[in-house]
């Protein structure tokens, strides 16, 4: 299942753990519910904190769709969670050319759609030529398929009923992974993409929905879609055309359903796993000791993966454009946030090791770079990284030399008298983001900066970020990109839809003008470019070294703090193989209940 992480590529936008509030007592109405059906029917119980916003895999750009996504579809190659090594998945096998530049994929014998209709080659190439190339359907999966400086999209074509070819126009490293990914059902969704609705746009970006008939929704995955109450639940049934077999020719998944219930606090959602209503649970910092003396009794196990494949930062809204005339971000504001030595300063004000110490429960280490610990071209400090370490008074040495001064109650001003003071947002319900905002606040307080934190609905600040631009400042985290960087592009590409600290707007989107691009901005996303293109690793790991480099120099973002992966287990399921960069059911596949 993590080869499915490629397609989410960072549009999870807020990560692992998000979002808003609900009440305990709802969530216990159902559980009865569900202990009396799980007597009769085998199945996992996840909590997810949102409801899904579409079942639409190239649209798909938060964490609850994909999180589901994840068990619909297969790609051509599937991921050691453990490891990352890639996999046969629905192609049996691989050729790459001499030059890398050519990719041959040959599908399986006899696979089906979960409706029974044959998978085929055609399905492939209608997904990316007819989608994903599709300048009339605009998904970040077009983002890293856009290879080297033109932003060229690699050729997809048919070779026979059951070899498809991909090839790049240059070099590409991370071409075999990305092209290995999930694909899409032509007989069902040709309709959609090759007609348009009133609005005059491609049918495609709505179809798919959370109105949708569950039976429409067809993949490839080893579940699929039975039903979907919003504010409520999602259940998944076993996919009874999947391709995989055991050793012993048993048909694969073993376990009936997985439900995905709709618990939108991280707090009520621990409530129903300690009270036996989830199989599977995150666990946060805060809950650690109290869940960890519970193992026994409770009968399940705390998995430790080690620092999870997230980030966590705070960011600043550089984007100097217009609509309509009007500034997307106050001038004022504009020029502090523009300022690299402000952002420094803050970088610099940020008091991480209590942040680790107190809010995450030393349950983390300090993170320094967009790429994480666990990938092979990470640069560590030791290695020469920039970093920011707590250092208030430097933070102010940076402000006084910016031009910033203080007045007689040491709040800080501008060259021109302005107080210094922004607006910071993240997303409601994430009891660990919300405790760190409420302490950049402390902090940046003892600068002389006021900042005016507000928790805020996801929805809503996906909306502020991507379309409307209206913020100044969030603390927001990525995950999902996986071990190789370039799964990252489309954040530090100036023209990446994730390039939200000076978001370009979207096709469909009100248009802006006079949005500059910093010249280390556009280096930066030079050197995401030139790391694709190089082959050679020990190459690789230079080019990337110098993109973290600079962008720990103009900190664009602020990087916070890397959790560590932790992941309550019920020991009723068996053969749990959990990973920070899988999860605990990654392979669930293969996993099976015992009758204990």
């Amino acid at each position: 299942m993590a080869q499915n992480n490629w397609w989410r590529l960072l549009r999870r936008l807020l990560g692992l753990a998000c979002i808003g509030m609900m009440a305990v007592t709802l969530a216990a109405c159902s559980l009865d519910q569900f202990r009396s059906q799980a007597a009769r029917v085998p199945r996992i119980v996840v909590s997810s904190l949102s409801d899904p916003k579409t079942f639409n895999l190239v649209t798909s750009d938060e964490a609850s769709s994909s999180e589901i996504l994840g068990y619909l579809y297969d790609g051509l190659l599937s991921t050691d969670g453990r490891t990352g090594e890639l996999k046969p998945g629905l192609a049996e096998s691989w050729e790459i050319s001499p030059d890398q530049r050519r990719i041959v994929y040959t599908l399986r014998q006899g696979l089906k759609w979960s409706d029974g209709e044959p998978i085929t080659v055609d399905d492939i190439v209608f997904t990316y030529n007819d989608i994903i190339f599709n300048d009339q359907i605009p998904s970040s999966l077009s983002d890293i398929f856009r290879i080297g400086e033109q932003g060229r999209f690699p050729t997809v074509r048919k070779l026979d009923e059951r070899r498809v070819e991909f090839a790049a126009p240059e070099p590409f490293a991370p071409l075999l992974r990305f092209a290995g990914s999930s694909f899409l059902p032509k007989h069902a969704l040709r309709q959609y993409v090759f007609s348009t609705g009133e609005d005059g746009r491609s049918r495609f970006l709505a179809a798919w929905g959370t109105n949708t008939n569950p039976q429409e929704i067809i993949g490839s995955g080893p579940y699929r879609l039975r039903s979907y109450q919003p504010g409520e639940r999602v259940i998944l049934e076993r996919n009874p055309h999947y391709w995989r077999q055991d050793n012993q020719g048993r048909p694969q998944p073993y376990i009936d359903q997985v439900i995905f219930q709709i618990i939108e606090s991280t707090d009520a959602s621990l409530t129903q796993f300690r009270a036996g209503g989830l199989d599977v649970e995150g666990i946060t910092p805060e809950y650690f000791a109290l869940i960890k003396r519970e193992e026994k009794r409770g009968n399940f196990t705390i998995y430790n993966g080690g620092p999870a494949l997230s980030s966590s930062f705070l960011t600043f809204n550089l984007n100097t454009g217009r609509r309509n005339g009007k500034p997307v971000v106050d001038p004022i504001k504009s020029r502090w946030f523009n300022s690299v030595d402000f952002r420094r300063a803050v970088a610099h004000a940020i008091d991480r090791p209590t942040m680790i110490n107190n809010i995450y429960q030393g349950l983390g280490v300090p993170q320094h770079s967009p790429i994480y610990i666990q990938s092979p071209f990470y640069l560590s400090p030791e290695q020469g990284l920039p970093t920011y370490e707590y250092d208030p008074e430097r933070a102010k040495q940076l402000l006084l030399g910016a031009g910033f001064q203080y007045d007689a109650q040491n709040q800080l001003l501008d060259a021109d008298g302005n107080r210094v003071r922004f607006t910071l947002l993240t997303n409601a319900g994430n009891k660990i983001r919300e405790a760190m905002g409420t302490q950049i606040m402390q902090d940046l307080g003892k600068i002389g900066i006021r900042v005016d934190f507000q928790p805020i609905a996801f929805n809503t600040l996906i909306g502020r970020t991507s379309d409307t631009l209206d913020w100044d400042a969030v603390l927001l985290g990525l995950s999902g990109a996986g071990i190789e960087p370039d799964g990252g592009r489309n954040v530090w590409s100036p023209d990446g839809q994730l390039h939200f600290f000076n978001q370009k707007p979207g096709p469909g989107r009100e248009p802006l003008e006079g949005r500059q691009v910093a010249d280390w901005e556009a280096e930066i996303g030079r050197l995401y470019v030139r790391g694709g293109q190089e082959l050679i690793d020990d190459k690789r790991k230079q080019i990337y070294a110098e993109a973290q480099k600079l962008v720990q120099e103009y900190v664009p973002m602020i990087f916070l703090v890397n959790p560590l992966a932790l992941s309550a287990v019920r020991n009723h399921i068996e053969g749990v193989q959990f990973s920070a960069l899988g999860g605990a059911l990654w392979n669930i596949y293969e996993l099976e209940l015992s009758q204990n």
